[in-house]
């Protein structure tokens, strides 16, 4: 069975960013049969924040490792802020080992003010996903705050965008990972 885990690199609840990784894992999730996970930075952020190298985990980080690594979907998501995804989001991918996320497979999403922000998910998450050897679908999806209403995704074009990143990632997802070939 897949393992499918959303992370959410908003640093705010409620947060819109986390309301679109809930509606990416859950098409995963039901196309799958698989449960999906959500890993929320804002919940974490003390305690990752304070943690500066990998080979000292808390416990609580260190099980949230553990899922990140036994996933084989992730969907990884942030807030645009400063032209950039979020700094603990960055910190978090900073104390994972390199060799841990290859031959995965990801969904990208971001949110966002306007349009200028769109970008971000193609230009930054996609090299920081590359960086880790991971394989991202084609579809990114960028959401912007007007296409939500109480924190929930009303846009049936986003919808549409998710409905189409799953499906890739399930195709992805049923192909042999070439593993040895990456260093």
């Amino acid at each position: 069975m897949a393992r499918i885990v959303g992370i959410s690199g908003s640093l705010t609840q409620p947060s819109r960013t986390k309301a679109l990784v809930e509606e990416i894992t859950a098409s995963a999730s039901q196309k799958l049969h698989a449960p999906a996970e959500i890993i929320d930075i804002a919940q974490i952020a003390t305690v990752l924040g304070s943690t500066i190298s990998y080979n000292n985990f808390p416990e609580s980080l260190t099980q949230i490792y553990n899922k990140v690594q036994e996933a084989d979907l992730l969907v990884i998501a942030s807030p645009v802020y400063k032209a950039s995804y979020t700094g603990l989001l960055k910190h978090f991918f900073d104390l994972l080992d390199p060799k841990v996320l290859v031959g995965k497979v990801a969904i990208l999403a971001a949110t966002g003010g306007s349009d200028q922000h769109a970008l971000v998910v193609d230009y930054q998450l996609r090299t920081l996903a590359s960086f880790f050897n991971v394989y991202t679908t084609p579809t990114a999806i960028y959401a912007k705050d007007t296409e939500f209403t109480d924190y929930k995704l009303t846009s049936e074009s986003i919808s549409k965008r998710v409905e189409v990143a799953v499906e890739q990632a399930l195709f992805l997802l049923k192909q042999e990972s070439p593993q040895s070939l990456v260093a």
